[in-house]
């Protein structure tokens, strides 16, 4: 794990890293710059698909869009809407509705990778389709690429989930999926 070191983009290329964090650490802004660095400084295009899972809402979850514009020159998976679980739920049944809605969104996406991969996939937010979806779909996909790269909500700040669980499942399901990882990036701060 790392803490606030030097990060060096030539070492993410074929390999798989998750960048995981408490919401505000900078998660986000870590995995557009990655972005920026695949397009303007390897020219990858061609070879890049982002998978959008972030909720965006009220400063929670912000999309990679936000920071860079070079989503709009790969290929960008994004769903209609995605919800924010244990924050617009107002108790248990809620929140796995809105985990079950999101899972909904989500798979048709990581279908169309699967079916059609590219040699880098980036995912923002995995968690947010870990809360009801099956963490083997995203293992699945991991292997079909050369360079993985995620971001991965783990934290305090949204622990609690009014008695849903999904905390629980999210915080097993990222277990798994870091073992299937080279390299976890822990951020503690927000990146400049």
């Amino acid at each position: 794990m790392m803490r606030g070191e030097e990060i060096n983009f030539e070492d993410f290329l074929g390999r798989r890293t998750l960048i995981v964090g408490d919401v505000g650490t900078g998660k986000t802004r870590l995995l557009s710059h990655f972005l920026d660095y695949l397009i303007e400084e390897r020219g990858y295009e061609r070879e890049v698909t982002l998978i959008e899972m972030a909720p965006a809402y009220k400063g929670i979850g912000a999309p990679v869009e936000s920071y860079t514009k070079n989503v709009w020159k790969i290929r960008y998976l994004k769903p209609a809407k995605i919800f924010p679980p244990r924050i617009l739920g107002r108790d248990s049944k809620e929140v796995l509705r809105y985990a079950e809605q999101n899972r909904v969104e989500l798979e048709p996406l990581l279908w169309k990778f699967e079916r059609d991969p590219t040699k880098i996939l980036l995912i923002n937010d995995l968690t947010i389709f870990l809360h009801a979806g099956d963490p083997e779909k995203i293992i699945r996909i991991i292997d079909l690429c050369e360079t993985f790269a995620a971001t991965a909500y783990e934290g305090e700040r949204l622990k609690p989930d009014k008695g849903s669980g999904i905390t629980r499942r999210e915080e097993r399901a990222l277990s798994l999926i870091k073992e299937h990882v080279d390299k976890v990036i822990c951020l503690v701060k927000p990146l400049k």
